[in-house]
């Protein structure tokens, strides 16, 4: 990438306990793109302030094929299927083996899966624990 950012450049001065986040950005912005994971096809949707769904388009796919994982803060979905002995004479609907991997905050949680007419949907929800919600602090 000719116009990368080589590393974050506001001031991590203010930033306390991040450095890990900070070197996960790093990394992402001065890694070049990767051309071969871009499939599946996939879109991320906020659906309100505190869920989301992605959805990947896997035509040809059915639910047996399609594994979905969450462990240390990733999504992981995979899929395999074998086509068998067809003769394709043109073959423009991939069904390749793949791996798509997803960092989640450590307040997402995957809350379902659906799989209908091709389109894998997981819906994932911002859960802050009460430990975590702002408090007010009586001052004595």
């Amino acid at each position: 990438m000719t116009n990368a950012i080589s590393r974050i450049t506001w001031p991590r001065s203010s930033f306390v306990g991040f450095d890990r986040i900070w070197n996960e950005l790093d990394t992402a912005l001065t890694t070049s793109v990767d051309n071969t994971n871009v499939f599946p096809r996939h879109n991320i949707v906020k659906t309100d302030e505190d869920t989301y769904d992605i959805e990947l388009a896997l035509a040809g796919y059915d639910r047996d094929d399609i594994t979905v994982e969450v462990a240390d803060g990733l999504l992981v979905i995979e899929g395999d299927r074998e086509d068998g002995e067809v003769e394709y004479l043109h073959k423009g609907i991939s069904t390749k083996k793949f791996r798509r991997t997803f960092r989640l905050n450590e307040n997402v949680e995957v809350t379902g899966g659906e799989f209908t007419n091709g389109l894998l949907v997981v819906s994932l929800a911002h859960i802050v624990p009460e430990e975590k919600k702002a408090q007010t602090i009586k001052i004595k």
